[in-house]
């Protein structure tokens, strides 16, 4: 079997750990139908805000893109799909346009080699700055909704397409906050 790669060990893990704690919560506390996000705390450890966003958006893996949705019922867009999960991980309502967050007061500038699980990071795909927005992962990974008749999923930002495009990032300043105090 071939070796897996960092960010996928990683996910496994904290995913696993994701799975025990949540097998342990009673159903009749659980919200019928919920996605279940990141524990407050697996083992004593505190995950970060950026950690909380990449784990709940793992949760959207394979579910349809949507143009102009930012639903569970209609699917997501892009920055549907970033809106959605940051507002239901954080509390945090971003703008709903991919320019728009990238613009947002909420959201600090990230340089590429200061990346953290949890950072936007955003993309020319329209011949446009800031046109597409995904979440970092972790180890030179994106979760993002790409197009239409596409799912959400995970990608290389090195890969040519992405690696081009790439406009930069931004984090929440919630989790730029607890990152640096």
């Amino acid at each position: 079997m071939a070796a897996r790669p960092l960010w996928f060990q990683a996910t496994a893990n904290v995913a696993g750990a994701v799975v025990l704690v949540a097998c342990s919560t009673p159903v009749s506390h659980q919200m019928a139908g919920a996605i279940p996000l990141a524990p407050p705390a697996v083992h004593g450890v505190v995950p970060s805000a950026g950690s909380e966003l990449a784990i709940a958006a793992m949760n959207f893996l394979d579910r349809p893109y949507q143009a102009g949705g930012e639903s569970l019922e209609t699917g997501f867009d892009c920055s549907g799909f970033t809106r959605h999960v940051v507002g239901q991980t954080l509390g945090i309502e971003l703008p709903r346009s991919a320019l728009e967050q990238a613009r947002a007061p909420s959201l600090r500038s990230v340089s590429r080699d200061a990346l953290q699980a949890g950072d936007l990071v955003f993309f020319n795909t329209q011949q446009r700055a800031f046109s597409h927005v995904g979440i970092y992962v972790g180890d030179g990974r994106f979760i993002h909704a790409p197009r239409t008749g596409a799912q959400i999923r995970t990608e290389s930002m090195g890969a040519a397409y992405w690696s081009r495009r790439y406009d930069g990032a931004r984090r929440v300043a919630a989790a730029f906050d607890a990152a640096n105090p």
